[in-house]
């Protein structure tokens, strides 16, 4: 098992959003076929390509503007609004979690830098901000500099998925549906620290498995994270 590097002292630089940007490039590939998908998705729902684009542009939460397409109606009632609010909090509560994970790094920062950042931060780019920290990365910037370029990235590719239409309508069939999970994995892999420090892993997995075998909707997302979370707690509890 490798040892993490020394912790330089925390830092926020300009030169640190470069890193973070140059940091998000393996990770567009595969933001730009899910937001393609998105795209195309919207566009077959009878979305205009200008709400399609402020929906990502001001979301830019996958899952849930998935979601939030499938339950649009034309026009708009006040009970759907509500449904749609509350399916789309429910699915990205794992954002609390994630934000919560950072607050050891980004905690003592002002507000007009940590909240930028937290605003475009992704799955993938808060585990690149776990793997740069466990390194020894000090600059916090990285954090926004990737998240503003996938965040760039995602609006991009839903206007050409859009354009596109139908022809990657369906992630599965391209195996799309794959290719992150794969990524998240490869992220991951730097991070192994043991046996024993994948239990909370594991714990996560089954449970976010079961989870989407018994309950319907997102709930998996958040029942494998806050299983995932206390197994961790218990476990540095031992420790």
């Amino acid at each position: 098992m490798s040892e993490a590097r020394p912790r330089e002292p925390l830092k926020w630089t300009a030169a640190g959003l470069v890193a973070g940007a140059r940091m998000a490039v393996p990770a567009m590939p595969v933001m730009a076929l899910f937001s393609m998908a998105f795209g195309a998705y919207a566009a077959q729902k009878d979305f205009t390509l200008s709400v399609a684009t402020l929906m990502t542009t001001l979301m830019f939460a996958g899952a849930s503007q998935f979601v939030a397409v499938d339950i649009w109606i034309h026009p708009m009632t006040g009970p759907t609004i509500v449904t749609l609010a509350l399916v789309a909090a429910t699915v990205n509560l794992r954002f609390f979690l994630i934000g919560a994970s950072l607050r050891p790094w980004l905690g003592g920062l002002p507000a007009w830098k940590i909240y930028p950042a937290l605003v475009v931060l992704t799955e993938p780019g808060w585990l690149m901000a776990l793997r740069y920290r466990e390194e020894g990365g000090s600059d916090t910037a990285i954090v926004l500099g990737s998240g503003f370029v996938l965040w760039l990235v995602w609006i991009a590719g839903t206007v050409a998925g859009f354009l596109i239409g139908a022809a990657v309508a369906d992630p599965q069939r391209y195996g799309l549906d794959v290719i992150l999970p794969v990524f998240f994995t490869a992220l991951l892999v730097p991070m192994w620290r043991g046996t024993r420090a994948a239990v909370p892993w594991a714990v996560a997995g089954v449970a976010a498995l079961v989870a989407a075998w018994v309950l319907p909707g997102g709930w998996y997302i958040i029942i494998g994270t806050i299983a995932g979370a206390i197994a961790g707690g218990m476990q540095d509890e031992r420790a």
